[in-house]
């Protein structure tokens, strides 16, 4: 599996950063949205090939960007330019196309989405460029707080790191590499827009982002998530905001803590997730041929 390659591009003055793996003739192109106080090495397990999302799908004929979301990497200096949602996702789209280019988008654009990730992958899909997606993949987040989450990340922000977190996102700890644990793919701070963000998610802003979402959503949990409730009742809550989705569908991630693409198990989770995009593409095609033949 060849190396993703890192890239830096131009949107409306503000440098946009992130990592490309191509695929020669792709049959989408995937886009990963890492979470807080990350970046897009999250998609690129160090030391673990494996492991990695961006390897993996260009092996498989998918052309994945993970991007380095508004407020990290090259665009964390302008702060400015990222305070409103419509200029992160603007951003967002627009770094894709730019590191795109003419490059062949397949089917269409996929996106996949971690944690604090999964605000922007909504309010992507809810924009309007978001009728022409393929479909979403959510992880690592909810609509409710675990009773002892709540208790710790209360005392989070940009720059605050409480005791407990770590057990939170990176507990049982022999699910994870030994580079990982390290914190070789961690951000030193978070975005500073992402302290509101945090507190408005789970009763505000997933609902009615979730409400406005037309694509088919894969909703994923890890077995030994430890931020949010993932229980029956919780994922029927999650299920029951996207009224308007083509479809959705709920799994389980065995053997995985929070942090699901940086597991031991990533691979498993990763081969998943692809295998919902292959039959995201399928039905594009199919739709497509049936416009033909109506038309």
């Amino acid at each position: 599996m060849s190396a993703p390659r890192p890239r830096v591009v131009m949107v409306d003055g503000v440098p946009m950063s992130g990592l490309m793996a191509e695929a020669a003739d792709p049959r989408a192109v995937i886009v990963a949205l890492h979470g807080g106080a990350s970046t897009a090495a999250y998609f690129d397990c160090p030391g673990h090939p494996r492991l990695s999302l961006l390897r993996v799908g260009a092996a498989l004929g998918y052309t994945v960007i993970a991007l380095d979301r508004p407020g990290y990497g090259s665009s964390a200096p302008y702060p400015d330019a990222l305070e409103l949602p419509e200029q992160r996702v603007a951003l967002a789209y627009g770094a894709v196309e730019a590191m795109l280019g003419e490059r062949s988008r397949g089917a269409g654009l996929f996106v996949v989405a971690h944690s604090n990730g999964c605000e922007l992958a909504l309010r992507m899909a809810a924009a309007d460029q978001g009728a022409d997606l393929l479909g979403l993949e959510l992880a690592g987040t909810g609509l409710r707080y675990q009773d002892a989450a709540l208790e710790i990340l209360r005392d989070a922000g940009p720059t605050r790191r409480p005791p407990g977190l770590r057990q939170l996102l990176w507990e049982p700890a022999d699910l994870y590499p030994d580079a990982v644990l390290s914190g070789i793919t961690n951000s030193s701070t978070g975005a500073p827009y992402e302290a509101a963000m945090v507190r408005d998610w789970p009763q505000r802003d997933f609902r009615a982002l979730a409400a406005r979402v037309r694509t088919p959503v894969r909703f994923s949990h890890a077995e030994h998530e430890r931020v949010w409730c993932s229980d029956g009742d919780a994922l029927a809550q999650i299920a029951g905001i996207f009224t308007a989705a083509a479809s959705f569908a709920s799994a389980e991630q065995s053997a995985a803590g929070h942090n699901l693409s940086l597991g031991v198990t990533a691979a498993a989770y990763h081969l998943k997730v692809l295998a919902f995009v292959e039959e995201c593409v399928v039905a594009r095609d199919r739709a497509g041929r049936v416009d033909v033949e109506v038309g």
